[in-house]
């Protein structure tokens, strides 16, 4: 589904829609955002039903000139007018550009939404099966199934796999090596989660399972002497049967066989052609060594000595658009915080003459948390009045 051409246009309708809206939308905060000298309404401030005051016995100059110094420290931007009746007013705010944060999360989306069609269209994710001492240079993609080169060999120098008291897998490990140009180039045992990863390709261990034996000892039990012979065999490789017995040939090897509809385990099926030319199918069960003696033949056949020998499966995948999404993930976080943890705040302190004494007034706004903004006036409130004592 992901890979089917209406679910990519879904996605970039998605993208283009995101886009258009945050558009349309952007000039509107762009205009506060980057405006170079910002417009102060008093009498909006001085209408706020939230406003703290007090009183003060010093002149207005004095008290600008002791708030000016406190206030620039906790804003961004500050300014002072003079009002009517020799007063000031003293502007302040800061974290303008939070108004922006929004359009973070919308470029985010916009990154997650690029970086999975980037992977759609330029990656792939498929698998591929290595059996020991072998070198591959393709993957089968499954969807749609195809074969994908590669532009490096990837060589299998050996598969081990632990087991459970209970026989089930406990670890399986992959000695993986990259070949380029017929030379090594990278090594690395690869297990569960922790995979290779080379030019953008990740190579994770996946799968396993077993492989005919290259080579088998089996041994040749004479009924009538007792006497026992060793040989060698290859699958598919005819050898003498000692005493003069005829020919025998290991024509194929199962995981798990089944005789007369009972499971018996591993086994390996062979051919024994006696000397008259007839030929009788025998099963090698590598769980029950004299499985063989239950038919007629002067010799009695069974496995000795093998080599368990697997392939590994790997899962093979690449995603360019990988580290987009990461970004966008990134500036996903960010973007929350911003939009819901910070706002755009203003800050008015008007000092107004009153006969002898001037009367203070703080106020402000945001365009997010009013209440937390309101609990700040009233710090930034008290802590002007400790500034009255202090000085």
């Amino acid at each position: 589904m992901y890979h089917a051409w209406w679910f990519q246009l879904l996605i970039v309708l998605l993208t283009v829609n995101i886009v258009v809206c945050s558009i349309d939308r952007l000039s509107t905060s762009w205009k506060i955002v980057f405006i170079k000298k910002p417009l102060f309404n008093l009498s909006r401030f001085r209408n706020n039903t939230d406003n703290e005051y007090f009183v003060d016995s010093r002149s207005s100059e004095q008290l600008k000139d002791i708030y000016e110094p406190f206030v620039s420290r906790g804003f961004g931007y500050i300014r002072t007018e003079q009002t009517e009746k020799k007063g000031y007013c003293i502007f302040a705010e800061k974290w303008r550009w939070t108004r922006l944060g929004v359009y973070g999360v919308h470029l985010s989306i916009v990154l997650l939404l690029v970086g999975a069609l980037i992977g759609s269209f330029f990656g792939f994710d498929g698998y591929v099966n290595i059996p020991e001492g072998e070198v591959v240079n393709s993957i089968r993609i499954r969807n749609p199934e195809r074969t994908q080169s590669l532009d490096f060999g990837i060589l299998c120098e050996d598969f081990d796999v632990s087991f459970y008291d209970s026989g089930t897998p406990k670890e399986f490990r992959s000695s993986l090596t990259i070949i380029e140009h017929g030379k090594p180039v990278f090594k690395k045992d690869i297990v569960v989660n922790d995979p290779l990863r080379y030019k953008g390709i990740n190579m994770f261990q996946s799968s396993y399972g077993p492989l005919p034996p290259k080579e088998v000892t089996l041994n040749f039990t004479s009924r009538k002497t007792g006497k026992v012979y060793k040989k060698k065999a290859l699958v598919g490789q005819q050898i003498d049967i000692p005493e003069a017995g005829g020919k025998f040939v290991l024509k194929d090897y199962a995981n798990s066989y089944k005789f007369r509809g009972r499971p018996i385990g591993e086994a390996f099926i062979g051919i024994l052609t006696h000397n008259n030319g007839s030929s009788v199918e025998i099963v090698l069960s590598l769980r029950f060594p004299d499985f063989n003696r239950m038919q007629k033949g002067d010799m009695v056949v069974s496995v000795s000595e093998y080599a368990h020998r697997y392939y590994t499966g790997l899962q093979v995948t690449k995603d360019p658009g990988v580290w987009v999404v990461y970004s966008g993930f990134i500036l996903l976080i960010i973007g929350c915080y911003i939009t819901f943890f910070m706002s755009h705040q203003r800050l008015c302190i008007d000092i107004v003459k009153k006969g002898n004494k001037c009367r203070i007034m703080v106020s402000g706004t945001a365009n997010k948390n009013k209440l937390g903004m309101q609990n700040k006036i009233k710090r930034i409130s008290e802590r002007l009045i400790d500034l009255k004592h202090s000085t």
